[in-house]
C-alpha cells in the first residue's frame, strides 16, 4: 500500500473517531450537567405522546438519559454501529441518524402511551441496526451484504426489542428507530445500486 494511500485511510479513521467521539462525549456531558446541576430536570424535555410541547423531545430524545447506566448501555452499540454506517461513506451516518431521529421520534408521539416521557439514544441505535441488517438487501454489493451478515449474526437477537416486553422500556422508540434505519437503507442503498 503506497504512502498517500496510507494517510488517507488514516485522515479517514480520524474523522470516523472525531466525529463519533464527539457526539458521545456531547452525550456524556449532557448526563453529567442533568445528573450533577439539573438534577434530572432535563429528562422532562423528552417526548410527551400526543403533546404539542412534546414534539421538541422529538430532536431531544437521543440526548437526554435516565442515569449513567442508561447512557453506558447505549454508547458500546452507539460507536459500534455509527462506525460501520461509517465505513462506506461519513455522509451515510448524518442521513442514517436524521431519518431515524425523525422517524423513531414520530412514532413514539403519535403511539407512546399518555403522560410517558420518552428518552435515551436507543431508538437511534435500533435505526442503525435496522439499517445495517437490510443495507445488503437494499444495495446488494459485496460488503454490504457481509455488514449485514456479520450484523444479524452478532446482534440478531436485538430485533426482539422492538417488542413490548420490560415495563419503563420505550419500545415504540425501538420499533420506529428499526422502522427509520430500514427507510434509510432503502433510500442510500438503491441509488448505490444503480452504480455498482
Amino acid at each position: 500500500m503506497s504512502n498517500p494511500e496510507t494517510k488517507s485511510i488514516t485522515r479517514e479513521l480520524q474523522s470516523h473517531a472525531a466525529i463519533l467521539g464527539g457526539f458521545v462525549s456531547l452525550l456524556w456531558a449532557i448526563e453529567i450537567l442533568d445528573v450533577f446541576v439539573f438534577r434530572g430536570a432535563l429528562n422532562s424535555y423528552g417526548i410527551r405522546p400526543r403533546s404539542i410541547d412534546g414534539l421538541e423531545g422529538i430532536l431531544l430524545m437521543p440526548f437526554l438519559h435516565g442515569s449513567f447506566a442508561h447512557l453506558a448501555a447505549n454508547t458500546l452499540p452507539f460507536l459500534t454501529f455509527g462506525w460501520l454506517i461509517m465505513l462506506r461513506e461519513v455522509s451515510d451516518f448524518f442521513i442514517v441518524s436524521a431519518v431515524t431521529v425523525l422517524i423513531s421520534g414520530l412514532g413514539v408521539w403519535l403511539t407512546g402511551a399518555p403522560n410517558s416521557v420518552h428518552i435515551g439514544a436507543s431508538g437511534l441505535i435500533f435505526g442503525y441496526f435496522g439499517f445495517l441488517l437490510l443495507r445488503g438487501y437494499f444495495e446488494r454489493s459485496f460488503t454490504s451484504i457481509m455488514i449485514s451478515l456479520i450484523v444479524g449474526f452478532f446482534y440478531g437477537s436485538l430485533i426482539w426489542g422492538v417488542l413490548p416486553s420490560q415495563p419503563g422500556v420505550s419500545w415504540q422508540a425501538h420499533f420506529f428507530g428499526f422502522v427509520g434505519g430500514v427507510l434509510a437503507a432503502q433510500l442510500l442503498g438503491r441509488p448505490k445500486r444503480q452504480i455498482n
